[in-house]
């Protein structure tokens, strides 16, 4: 389910008053292709982005929209979150080293 999809743009009431979208939280919470065309037939006013569905790439189409900012995902680029991502790396090297389960696997 997505916070933003065909069903949000198409009931009217999302966007009475031409609302501006913006996300910073994931990219599949919005389903850009629908976000576009609801740019483009002028149903919604703007958006901010700074996450995409399928980061790095950003939709061409949003490139040069004069409704739409862009930024390169940027919003986790606080210090708490730095110094936590960095304790994370840590405490998954520690766990590594010692044999045991990784806090956060890749697979």
């Amino acid at each position: 389910m997505r916070a933003l999809d065909t069903g949000c743009l198409n009931a009217g009431f999302c966007w009475t008053f031409q609302g501006f979208l913006v996300n910073i939280a994931r990219g599949a919470v919005v389903d850009e292709q629908e976000l576009i065309k609801a740019l483009i037939e002028g149903r919604l006013g703007g958006a901010g982005l700074d996450v995409y569905e399928k980061e790095p790439r950003v939709p061409k189409e949003l490139w040069n929209m004069d409704n739409v900012v862009l930024s390169p995902h940027m919003g986790c680029g606080t210090w708490d979150t730095t110094r936590d991502m960095a304790d994370l790396v840590v405490s998954n090297l520690e766990a590594h080293f010692e044999g045991k389960p990784l806090l956060t696997p890749y697979k």
